[in-house]
């Protein structure tokens, strides 16, 4: 029997209705579970992105998803550094940095940028919890080693990579419903403070804390077959199968760092990665409680195959 005559309000009603009917089957599967969300500069600089995002965040810790952040800040230091008058200068992508620069860093990723996501997060009901070196430091590095051309060293500053991570101060926030808010610095063994890539500060955090996804908010869709054709979305690749895509052309430039990241973290344990545009709103949820999801999922090899086999195993069924 179908529906009487409705008016359209109804109709729309029906269809939000529908939308978390079909949400319902995610939100089981994903209660309980923990997602690493790495929140870099292309939202940052978005508030009203942000502002979204942040939202998201709040409601898939109230449907009992964990949630741990790690952000980056690049835009907001540089423009730090333009204010003290000091160049910022790059080796390999990476930020060199100097005394100066690791107290602009300090300041304004790991204190004040920090400190804001936690606070907002808080003032749309959630609950979060800033980790950095005035509260508890939870990343511990080492100073990055890099080499040029030639093979000699490269001069980096406090440049550093984790080699560390305090799983159990975050994994007691996370169980007891608040979100993990961490900064992409670490602490030295030498008793120093460290300068870390976001991408890799949350690969390592996803990896300790055995994460079910890492999500990967950027300022692209996903990963393309044509750059110029948004249509041309891959909306989910095996890690085998993102190889053959970098080995044949179809991922490249900028893009092959970024998935060889995403690899590398497959790689270590945590089984999906999702790429998505942050700036689109309600991106996260779009990405994990819809069947379709609107960016690109990075799975591993072992998951694929399960997948695959189900599926089989459903259309011979």
């Amino acid at each position: 029997m179908g529906d009487p005559d409705i008016s359209l309000t109804q109709q729309q009603a029906i269809e939000k209705a529908d939308t978390l009917i079909e949400a319902l089957g995610w939100i089981r599967k994903f209660r309980d579970t923990t997602t690493v969300v790495k929140l870099g500069g292309s939202v940052l600089e978005h508030p009203d992105a942000l502002r979204h995002l942040l939202l998201d965040i709040v409601f898939m810790t109230t449907l009992g998803m964990r949630v741990v952040v790690v952000h980056g800040g690049g835009k907001a230091i540089s423009r730090a550094m333009d204010t003290a008058g000091i160049e910022p200068r790059f080796v390999q992508g990476r930020r060199y940095t100097d005394a100066a620069t690791l107290e602009i860093v300090e300041r304004v990723l790991a204190t004040e940028l920090n400190h804001e996501l936690a606070a907002k997060i808080e003032e749309f009901g959630g609950r979060a919890m800033s980790l950095n070196f005035q509260s508890t430091n939870v990343l511990f590095g080492e100073p990055l080693s890099l080499k040029a051309p030639d093979g000699s060293p490269l001069d980096l500053g406090r440049v550093g990579e984790v080699t560390r991570v305090d799983r159990m101060t975050i994994d007691n926030l996370a169980y007891a419903g608040q979100v993990p808010i961490i900064p992409s610095m670490a602490m030295g063994s030498d008793g120093h403070k460290l300068n870390v890539n976001a991408d890799t500060a949350a690969t390592a955090v996803a990896a300790a804390i055995n994460a079910e996804k890492l999500v990967v908010l950027s300022d692209i869709p996903g990963v393309l077959t044509d750059l110029d054709d948004q249509a041309s979305l891959i909306h989910s690749l095996s890690a085998t199968e993102a190889r053959r895509l970098i080995n044949d052309g179809t991922i490249a430039g900028g893009m092959i760092p970024k998935i060889e990241g995403c690899l590398q973290t497959l790689d270590q344990g945590v089984k999906k990665i999702h790429i998505i545009d942050g700036r689109l709103r309600h991106s996260l949820l779009l990405e994990i409680y819809t069947t379709s999801g609107i960016g690109t999922e990075l799975v591993a090899d072992s998951v694929a195959a399960v997948a695959n086999s189900r599926s089989t195993a459903t259309t011979v069924a």
